[in-house]
């Protein structure tokens, strides 16, 4: 079938050009009737656009016939989105309404590619560029940044996300517009990917079963890689960021070139971290070091695009486990891990008269080693004196190898409107085997295949939005030597959304969804490498099953925006790791047992930007999470509640240009509301401060920011932390310097 559908993909491609159109207009200010220059013209749909000249004018060539969803949008002005019908010989005239509110961009992680303020869903979206700006370490530390949104952490190389107060197995994550896996069921298994590349991220907090399948049960994290070059035009940037608490640093270059129809990226990534530093001491071997690289080639006509991308992210991950040795070396000591993270995927679009085919296809090659202290042969006084740890792991046999290779295939078709109806209709599916080749094993030797159906529409009327889903899906669990296992479900997702007024918008989602246990659940039986206890799987354990209410109301006004959204979400089957009262080895003995859960919370944010002063902008959200198990008892990793306050202040002078400056109070509550093997964290809080904007240099643009976390060097540990149990404090004082010169 793969095959066959190639050929029909190559076959259009070299259809007669009577479908090319082009498209030309203008873009002005509603109010003063200026035209604008280097407004951003963008068809999503297509993935293709261009920018205004000096005199508003755009040109756009080698559209295909049918109805196009066009997207206007400029830094100052409110974003536009409409659509054109082709062939048609108008000349488009824009208006843009002038705006303090920051401008919207296409939610992609949802199947209708629409703004967020016309989704049905809620979807938090944010910049990699403004996660950099206020002082981010790492993509997982970037992720903070969202509401709603925390990270497991084992230091500051390795970290997770967690939606409220859903983690692992149960938050799905995409990059490259494919599924991303990675033993990511561990609790010191990283995200395996570095920001450099990434154009943003957008969250979906709660079930995503419908789009997405198992896994996606708490939620889904989907990184957006950057987007080509527009017609006829390259660029390229280089980037470098320092961080003063580990002395260590990141830098990246990238270039990327388009002509008419053949599209270029590429870029590579350099990370090297010393040990974070407390107040009081550095943090053995939270050192780590990352090389990364990414490329991709586009192809488009007027019918028919793809693109292909591939990602190799190579890491070597110390693995902290008490306070010894104190120096600011790069090279990780035992126990480490070196992962090696291959991502290939190609997504190929085919536009028919007012309907089109999507078919993503991607390829995941994860191979994990872990060293351990009892694998090295010298002992351990040379071994701390010694500052060549990483380096003896050449000659050591690694304690834990394991390779997952997973082939991944999405297949959508968007049928032509058929009155007020927007209606897909997808196939999905994976292929996985999980090999060990180390003396050690985690998981065993299994293969695991995954099929899904799925239908869903979008209804639109005058004042009101509906979405409306289905989805059927079957996975196949084979563990060599042992069993088999077999897990069905069916979902579904019933959202509305209503506009009371220009300002008032509600959203109320209500979805099912499911999880199939992991391997590690069904299969465990040995000591878990750095927690310190012997799990025991269960093969009987069923799937997950849950039910989620999500109520979002937003008020925008010119000056003010006000959102409140919460959520109840009922899992049934809860996995969780109980102790049972015995010891192996000296390690109390853990066994995955199931319950009915029950998890509640929401955000609530304010953002005033007051006149006349609307550079001036003061943000506050405070953020909450209940998680229990059906006896009262709590569910264990649920974050603290949070209260943010920001005040930003934007400026523009004659030789600098998009200038800002921050300053940010993170407030974390104290958390007692704890599971039977945690202890209370209690409170604390963070002062963060930056400032940045462009400056014209050799007549090219160099973005230049500063900022600093936790200023007063406060000590603290953040209920997420892996080494909470073990004392050890989250980072103390860091300042961030970060330069970005545009070629």
């Amino acid at each position: 079938m793969k095959l066959n559908f190639f050929w029909l993909l190559c076959i259009v491609a070299y259809l007669p050009i009577q479908s090319q159109n082009t498209v030309k207009g203008t873009i002005t200010d509603i109010d003063t009737h200026e035209v604008l220059a280097f407004a951003n013209i963008y068809f999503p749909s297509l993935e293709k656009g261009g920018i205004t000249n000096e005199n508003g004018e755009f040109t756009i060539y080698d559209l295909p016939n049918g109805k196009l969803k066009i997207i206007v949008s400029i830094i100052g002005y409110e974003t536009y989105d409409g659509v054109i019908e082709l062939p048609s010989n108008e000349y488009i005239k824009i208006a843009l309404f002038p705006s303090a509110i920051e401008m919207e961009e296409i939610v992609l992680s949802t199947p209708f590619h629409k703004l967020q303020r016309d989704n049905v869903m809620k979807v938090e979206q944010k910049k990699i560029s403004d996660l950099k700006s206020n002082g981010a370490v790492t993509l997982s530390d970037g992720i903070n940044n969202i509401s709603g949104v925390e990270t497991v952490s084992t230091g500051i190389g390795i970290g997770k996300p967690v939606i409220r107060g859903l983690s692992s197995n149960r938050v799905l994550v995409y990059a490259q517009g494919v599924r991303l896996e990675n033993q990511q069921f561990g609790d010191e298994h990283g995200l395996g990917l570095n920001d450099a590349g990434v154009e943003s991220i957008e969250v979906i907090k709660g079930p995503a079963s419908l789009l997405y399948g198992s896994d996606a049960l708490g939620g889904v994290l989907y990184i957006n890689p950057e987007r080509f070059a527009n017609e006829n035009t390259r660029s390229g940037d280089i980037n470098f960021n320092y961080f003063s608490n580990t002395q260590g640093y990141n830098t990246n270059a990238g270039y990327k070139t388009s002509t008419d129809n053949f599209k270029f990226i590429f870029r590579g990534s350099i990370t090297e971290h010393a040990d974070y530093k407390t107040k009081d001491y550095r943090v053995t071997n939270s050192r780590f070091k990352e090389q990364d690289f990414k490329s991709a080639l586009g192809y488009q006509a007027s019918n028919f695009s793809t693109e292909f991308r591939y990602n190799l992210n190579t890491s070597q991950l110390g693995i902290p486990e008490e306070i010894g040795v104190q120096n600011t070396s790069t090279n990780p000591l035992l126990p480490n891990q070196n992962i090696q993270n291959h991502i290939f995927s190609s997504k190929s679009k085919l536009f028919l008269e007012n309907s089109s085919f999507e078919l993503n296809l991607g390829y995941v090659y994860n191979n994990r080693k872990e060293f351990e202290e009892h694998h090295h042969h010298e002992d351990e006084e040379e071994h701390e004196e010694g500052e060549e740890g990483h380096e003896e792991d050449e000659v050591l046999e690694a304690a834990l190898h394991m390779k997952l290779k997973t082939f991944n295939y999405d297949l959508k078709y968007s049928l032509p409107e058929l009155g007020r109806f927007e209606t897909i209709i997808g196939l999905q599916g994976m292929s996985q085997t999980n090999t060990n080749y180390g003396e050690e094993q985690l998981i065993p030797n299994a293969t695991t295949n995954d099929i899904g159906l799925l239908a869903t529409s979008h209804i639109h009327f005058e004042e009101m939005d509906l979405q409306i889903g289905a989805r059927f899906d079957n996975r196949k669990i084979n563990v060599e030597n042992s069993f088999n296992k077999d897990f069905s479900s069916f979902n579904g997702a019933f959202g509305i959304k209503k506009d009371f007024s220009d300002s008032f918008t509600t959203r109320v989602n209500l979805a099912s969804g499911f999880r199939a246990p992991n391997l590690a659940e069904l299969t465990s039986d040995g000591s878990h490498e750095g927690t310190n206890r012997y799990e025991v799987g269960n093969s009987n354990l069923d799937n997950e099953q849950n039910f989620q209410l999500d109520v979002a109301v937003e008020y925008n006004s010119q000056h003010i925006e006000l959102f409140v959204n919460g959520f109840y979400n009922k899992v049934n089957n809860y996995i969780f790791l109980s102790p049972d009262g015995t010891f192996i080895a000296d390690d109390p003995v853990y066994l995955y047992l199931q319950n009915d859960a029950k998890l509640y919370g929401g955000e609530i944010g304010l953002h005033f930007h007051p006149h006349p002063l609307d550079k001036l902008h003061i943000e506050n959200t405070f953020e909450t999470v209940t998680g229990k198990l059906q006896d009262g008892s709590y569910l264990p990793l649920i974050p603290a509640n949070k209260i943010t306050n920001t005040i930003r202040m934007e400026f523009e002078k004659n030789w600098v240009k998009k200038g800002y400056t921050f300053v940010k109070l993170l407030t974390y509550l104290k958390q007692d509301n704890i599971s039977d093997f945690e202890t209370a964290t209690p409170s604390y809080y963070l002062l963060n401060a930056g400032i940045g904007g462009e400056l014209k240099v050799f007549n090219n643009t160099l973005q230049v920011s500063i900022s600093g976390n936790n200023l007063t060097n406060r000590t603290y540990t953040n209920h997420l932390s892996r080494l909470k149990p073990d004392g050890i404090y989250n980072m103390g004082r860091n300042l961030s310097f970060a330069l970005s010169y545009l070629l």
